[in-house]
């Protein structure tokens, strides 16, 4: 009995051990190693947005033949068949007929009509199509820069992500030291108290900080989550894979402050500018109903009838069909539409007059996002090199009070106290990087060269 229970434990820790090395190798398998520029490329390429942005081009294309279609002959076939079931009767004098004075009911028309034909029309003149055509170049390259627009748009939300991720990660690393070193003075002052060296509040005050120190990885872990699956989010990555942060990624690299951007290089500044000119088009669109437009049509028809259906029927059984033709001119010249094309001219103006406002208020913005960036970048630098030396220190503080209450020099409430000074200062160094960093992002967007991050 014992020997089947053996044989039972050791097949369910080989089946374990299956399943577990089956679960590590796909998990592995999910394992991404992110630089900023793998996860700004993979965005272009997967996020919704990023993808919508390139069917919008795509589809302005659609739209710039459809267009020109109205441009190109228009060319229709048509087809009918009628029965009449009762035939009108109509009042005909008698003199047709050789009885004059006399008024006679004739039915006109056969029971069975069928006909079958081909129209075409051709505008030979028309503002508003001619205007469409100049419109529609326009109309692409408005879609190439909303691309590009969007595109900007999500690598700055990427990069700012990607940055925040880090910066949970760094913050976890500081905590994860700091219990660590906990641990072992605790493990000190244990060892202290075991040997009546050290009293039992000091070993249950080090238990608490090490159990508040845990409480805040744990709740440290949970933040770091939430923020890699946000980053996830906007670059389009399943959730449920694994992502690797090179510490590399994190530096401080000096950037030039004294080249004024060109506001008007701005793709911001350039959509604007193109959807002036669609706004411009519109308007001479609605100008061009106080235009006169010709066009030719013509058309070509068979059409049969006799008391019979007459598909298929021949002369012997009463059936006829004959052929006619119609070439027409059509001018249609507009004299008065009761001023409502006046009011559209007048509303596509207004539309246009405040774009206008609106890219004045752009620039301004524009010009304000660079400055602020730049103030942020020298703040940022300043608050960096500060902290930098306020860790050193602060660690100089803790080697000393930790050196200072092992020899009984100094009370456990100064080394409870130079712990958080230490922990405090090395989370605003790193928080002094995510100002920088995200001030970078800011002025690299200012300059409008976050398609450089891609390179």
């Amino acid at each position: 009995m014992k020997t089947i229970c053996s044989l039972n434990k050791l097949r369910a820790i080989a089946l374990l051990f299956v399943v577990s090395l089956f679960i590590s190798q796909n998990v592995s398998a999910q394992v991404q190693t992110l630089t900023l520029k793998d996860a700004i490329n993979y965005a272009l390429q997967n996020k919704a947005d990023a993808k919508k942005a390139k069917l919008d081009v795509e589809n302005s294309n659609y739209q710039i033949e459809e267009v020109r279609s109205r441009a190109l002959p228009q060319i229709s076939a048509n087809g009918n068949i009628t029965y009449n079931p009762i035939l009108q009767l109509n009042a005909l004098p008698g003199d047709f007929f050789g009885q004059p004075g006399t008024t006679l009911l004739a039915p006109l028309g056969q029971k069975w009509t069928s006909g079958a034909g081909v129209s075409l029309t051709q505008t030979i003149f028309d503002q508003a199509v001619f205007t469409g055509l100049k419109a529609a170049k326009t109309t692409r390259e408005f879609y190439q820069i909303n691309q590009q627009l969007t595109e900007e748009q999500v690598i700055e939300n990427v990069a700012n992500n990607y940055y925040q991720v880090f910066v949970q990660r760094e913050k976890l690393a500081v905590v994860d030291s700091n219990y660590v070193n906990t641990s072992k003075v605790r493990d000190i002052i244990k060892g202290q108290f075991d040997n009546g060296l050290a009293k039992k509040i000091d070993l249950d005050r080090m238990t608490v900080n090490l159990y508040n120190i845990n409480t805040q990885r744990q709740q440290l872990i949970n933040a770091l989550q939430l923020q890699e699956n946000a980053l996830k989010f906007y670059i389009g990555m399943p959730i449920e894979t694994k992502i690797i942060i090179p510490e590399e990624e994190f530096e401080v690299t000096p950037q030039s402050l004294s080249e004024v951007p060109n506001t008007a290089n701005r793709t911001e500044y350039l959509a604007l500018e193109k959807q002036e000119q669609l706004l411009n088009f519109q308007k001479k669109s609605v100008i061009a109903e106080y235009y006169p437009s010709l066009s030719i049509s013509g058309s070509y028809n068979y059409l049969g009838q006799g008391p019979e259906m007459p598909l298929f029927a021949k002369p012997a059984d009463g059936v006829y069909w004959t052929d006619y033709s119609v070439i027409g001119l059509n001018l249609k010249v507009p004299i008065f539409t009761g001023f409502g094309t006046r009011a559209r001219v007048r509303q596509a103006d207004v539309e246009i007059r405040k774009l206008k406002e609106d890219m004045i208020d752009t620039k301004l913005s524009l010009d304000l996002a660079y400055e602020n960036a730049k103030t942020q970048i020298n703040n940022s630098i300043i608050t960096i090199n500060s902290q930098k030396e306020n860790v050193k220190l602060a660690q100089e503080v803790l080697d000393n009070t930790q050196n200072n209450y092992y020899n009984g020099l100094a009370p456990l409430t100064d080394l409870l106290d130079a712990e958080n000074s230490n922990v405090e200062a090395q989370n605003n160094y790193t928080s002094a990087l995510l100002d920088y960093k995200l001030a970078e992002i800011q002025l690299i967007k200012a300059k409008g060269e976050l398609k450089t991050l891609t390179n």
